[in-house]
Formats: C-alpha cells, sequence, structure tokens
C-alpha cells in the first residue's frame, strides 16, 4: 500500500523530511478496524512528532492522525463497525499513522462520519474536536446547556484548529461569553464568524482588552498556543477560583502565579485514554459521534479551511511548513492517493 513517512528527524525543507514508501498491509485483530484511508488532515502534532521522533532504524514511522474513510475490514472482537462503514477518527499516538492508503485503530476510538460532509471536510474535525470537548467540558468544567452563564471563556489563539471548534462548542453548547483571540485582521473575522462574542489581539496587552469590553469575570482560560510567551498576563487577567487549560508544551511553567486565586491548571491530551487504554476510551467514541450528530443538525460546522490536494509526501511537506510558519487558520486537508 501507498504511505508517507520519515526515517530521520529532519526540518521541513530537507527533501528527506517527508517520503512517498510501499508499506506492508496491516491485519485487524482484537478490537481493531481496518480503515481505507479516503480523507487526512494535519495538525501541529504531527509537525512535533516528525521533529523529536526518531524511527526506528531502518523502519519508516508512519504520521497523521485525523482520518476520514471506510471500514474495510475488522478484527474478530469488534461490535462497533462494520465493512463498508464511514468513518472519521483521530488515531493513537502510540501507533503507525493515517498517512497511509490503509490504517488499523481500536473501534473505541473512532466515530460514525456526518453523513452531510464529505471525506475532506469530515477529516478536519476528529483530532480538534476531541481536544477541545475534553478541555471544555472536562478540563475546564463548563457547563452544558444555554442557561446564562456569568462567566467568559478567553480562547488563546481562536483561529487554529482547536480554537476553531471550541469557540463552536462553547457558544453553541453553554451560556458562557466567549472572547478569542487573533493577531490578524483575517483570523479576527474567522472567530468572529465561527461565533465568538469578542476579539482581542493577543499581541498587545490583553488585560486591558478585556476591561474595555466590559464581559463578566473570566473564570476560563483555553491557551492553545505559546502559553510561555502569555502565561504571566493570564494569571493577572484570570478571576479568582478560575480555571486554567492548556494544551501546548511550554518550556516552562510556573505554578505559582496561580496560587494567590487558588486557581486550577489542566492539561489536555486528547490522547491519553487510547494511550492508557483507561476504562472510559469509548468516551471518545461516543464524543465523536455527538459530533456528528451536531454536524449533521447544522448546530456545528466544519472547520476544513485549505485542500492541499493528494495525499503524498510533497503535499504533507507543504502543509508542515505552513503549520509551522504559524499562520494556518481552521485545517489543511489531504484527499486521495
Amino acid at each position: 500500500m501507498k504511505a508517507v513517512g520519515y526515517l530521520k528527524s529532519l526540518p521541513i525543507d530537507d527533501a528527506s523530511a517527508l517520503l512517498d514508501f510501499t508499506a506492508d498491509m496491516p491485519e485487524p485483530t482484537g478490537r481493531d478496524i481496518r480503515v481505507a484511508v479516503q480523507a487526512v488532515s494535519v495538525n501541529p502534532v504531527d509537525t512535533k512528532v516528525r521533529k523529536r521522533a526518531a524511527p526506528k532504524a531502518g523502519d519508516h514511522k508512519i504520521l497523521g492522525f485525523d482520518a476520514a474513510g471506510i471500514v474495510d475490514a475488522v478484527g474478530p472482537e469488534v461490535s462497533l463497525f462494520k465493512p463498508g462503514d464511514e468513518v472519521f477518527y483521530a488515531g493513537s499516538i502510540l501507533r503507525q499513522g493515517t498517512n497511509a492508503e490503509f490504517h488499523l485503530v481500536d473501534e473505541r476510538i473512532v466515530g460514525r462520519k456526518p453523513s452531510s460532509l464529505d471525506f475532506a471536510q469530515a477529516a478536519a474535525l476528529p483530532l480538534t474536536s476531541i481536544t477541545a470537548w475534553e478541555l471544555l467540558f472536562d478540563r475546564l468544567g463548563a457547563l452544558p446547556g444555554k442557561s446564562r452563564d456569568p462567566r467568559t471563556l478567553l480562547i488563546i489563539g481562536g483561529a487554529g484548529g482547536v480554537g476553531s471548534i471550541l469557540i463552536q462548542l462553547a457558544r453553541r453548547l453553554t451560556g458562557l461569553t466567549i472572547v478569542a483571540t487573533a493577531s490578524r485582521a483575517q483570523s479576527r473575522q474567522w472567530c468572529l464568524d465561527l461565533g465568538a462574542h469578542a476579539v482581542i489581539d493577543h499581541a498587545k496587552p490583553m488585560k486591558e482588552q478585556i476591561t474595555a469590553l466590559k464581559v463578566p469575570p473570566v473564570a476560563l482560560i483555553a491557551s492553545l498556543t505559546n502559553t510561555d510567551q502569555h502565561l504571566k498576563a493570564l494569571a493577572d487577567i484570570i478571576a479568582p477560583q478560575g480555571r486554567f487549560g492548556l494544551i501546548d508544551d511550554p518550556p516552562s511553567f510556573d505554578l505559582a502565579l496561580f496560587k494567590g486565586k487558588a486557581c486550577s491548571v489542566h492539561w489536555e491530551s486528547m490522547f491519553t485514554r487510547s494511550s492508557f487504554q483507561t476504562e472510559d476510551m469509548i468516551a471518545q467514541h461516543h464524543l465523536l459521534n455527538d459530533v456528528s450528530d451536531l454536524i449533521d443538525k447544522g448546530v456545528l460546522k466544519t472547520t476544513f479551511d485549505q485542500n492541499f490536494g493528494t495525499i503524498n509526501a510533497a503535499n504533507l511537506k507543504r502543509a508542515h511548513a505552513l503549520i509551522e510558519s504559524g499562520t494556518s487558520r481552521g485545517k489543511i486537508v489531504l484527499e486521495g492517493w
């Protein structure tokens, strides 16, 4: 089968950073399903793994987490899907990735593809939807329901992949006031179109901008990018007894900044359940089905932004380069072989 991988961690402008190659067809066992991959999307974690995780000598490491495709075969313990089912999901960080014609994934982290979306539009959603949902409801403890919530959620990096779905989830499923940050006019409008009540510029002093908005207390903060650059400002902005959530990897993190306000700090990683095979691992199956239903009902919309063409090394290198530039918006998708 066709696949894209790498033999050595290299800068994305190196000719060998990502390579087209032929891999063996994987066979499903246990609760695994084999998916004929129709489309994938690229996430910042793809670039981080490429730069940090060296493959075993002589073996290609296949990247990719988001995928949408058709179930091709199932393991003997599978009960949730059958061949022919259309699915979407974000795979495990411990296994080979989705940048391959066929991919094995545990059925417990797979959802039904939204019937109203094509494969490319669906592939944009899984990883960011799971991350945003878990961050909002499991980590930050936001209250589902449209009753007015007298708190503000501040989203740092609202135009990125996670921010784009987090804005929608918070606006459509909670009563929170949502303030997102964006530093470019295009990104600002993107956040407003997705449902943010207001947008501020994280490249300028944020506390003054928040004060000028006269919004409810900023009791919840979702820091999605450059947390280390904004940490002191966010500790100053957050309300007493607030909740601070992050998804990135700051080189340093001073918890003491939050002590005086008795704030809690929460890291979100959507790979935790699959990596540790937690008892509630199937929650991601249910979560993705809920997202699928919300998409088909028109409550949420795909965060698909650009289609970079066929799934191959050259196009994936372009996608990695754009994400590493820090100027991408929404999700980059590749489709077909």
